[in-house]
């Protein structure tokens, strides 16, 4: 997966916007004001690519058992987030896809009936 297919991945879902809150280098993306990917541009430049994504607590540990690519969360909660390396080419993209959108919907999933309400109107 390169980056462009990530972001173009992550901002075709309803209401999500991409930012640099952190520095000029962490491109976040974010459902509604909530985190739910995060990668660092400079990594991609280097040639060691990887994106935090939200995770529930088992199945993070359960990732992280199976793929060597899958680490717990780089400066996240590591309960609540893993770091998925993208560099060693053990993911295929729509395995990748999946955690994104596992991602989004967990975070989807946490807000207020207002906010999922809110949501619903991008829909």
């Amino acid at each position: 997966m390169d980056i462009e297919l990530l972001r173009e991945f992550c901002i075709k879902k309803p209401a999500v916007t991409e930012e640099f809150p952190f520095d000029q280098d962490t491109l976040v993306f974010k459902v509604l004001g909530k985190m739910f990917a995060l990668t660092s541009l400079k990594k991609w430049e280097e040639g060691i690519p990887s994106v935090n994504l939200k995770c529930d607590p088992e199945k993070a540990e359960e990732l992280r058992g199976e793929y060597d690519s899958i680490k717990p969360g780089y400066h996240m909660s590591k309960k609540h987030w893993n770091t998925i390396e993208l560099y060693h080419g053990e993911l295929p993209n729509n395995f990748i896809k999946e955690l994104v959108d596992e991602s989004y919907n967990l975070v989807v999933k946490g807000m207020t009936k207002k906010q999922q309400a809110e949501l619903a109107k991008y829909q």
